[in-house]
């Protein structure tokens, strides 16, 4: 006779499965995974070394899988929201088609707050009922709240200085980007990317 198992919400995979933003269950825990790498080495087994995000913590930790071992990996349902404010530690998203509305705790938002303004189209990603994930546009527009004035004839010397955008973050910007101006940001590597006429 043959048995079947059925998993709810739970996947069965293996390490060539591995993919960036996969949500795994390890140790207890739920990881993402940020970096892998397979490595066959010469002697020995092959195996994977990964980098591992805690999802509740946001810990990150090096992790190495042997090739082809069996791991347990979550199915998410990721929805879209819509950022409306924050109080205190506490910051309210409304959900794009049912206007219901949820508050998430700073930790879990930790770091990606320094992107967040009224109206911020975010993805959250729930397992079940628990929300485990927010997630914001690669690319975002945001406005130089404060910043040195540049000086005239060194614009081409390709210089930069410190601009505080609308949400309270610091990045270098071109001496050229004035105080008012809109920026294009890399929300990943929290850089300046161009002006946004």
């Amino acid at each position: 006779s043959v048995i079947y198992l059925i998993f709810i919400g739970v996947n069965m995979a293996s390490t060539s499965d591995f993919r960036n933003g996969l949500i795994i269950n390890h140790k207890n825990n739920l990881w993402k995974i940020i970096e892998f790498l397979h490595v066959k080495p010469g002697k020995g087994g092959a195996f994977v070394r990964t980098k591992l995000k805690n999802i509740r913590t946001g810990q990150v930790v090096d992790e190495t899988f042997r090739a082809g071992e069996k791991i347990e990996t979550i199915r998410i349902e990721a929805r879209n929201f819509n950022y409306l404010y924050n109080d205190g530690d506490l910051y309210y998203f409304m959900d794009n088609e049912t206007f219901d509305q949820i508050s998430l705790n700073i930790e879990k938002i930790n770091d990606i707050k320094e992107f967040l303004i009224e109206n911020t189209q975010t993805t959250i990603a729930f397992n079940g009922d628990d929300p485990i994930e927010v997630r914001i546009p690669q690319h975002m527009n945001l406005k130089v709240k404060q910043t040195d004035p540049g000086f005239k004839g060194d614009t081409a010397q390709g210089g930069t200085k410190p601009a505080t955008l609308e949400t309270g973050l610091i990045i270098q910007v071109p001496l050229f980007i004035e105080e008012g101006e809109t920026v294009r940001i890399d929300t990943k590597d929290k850089r300046y990317i161009e002006r946004v006429k």
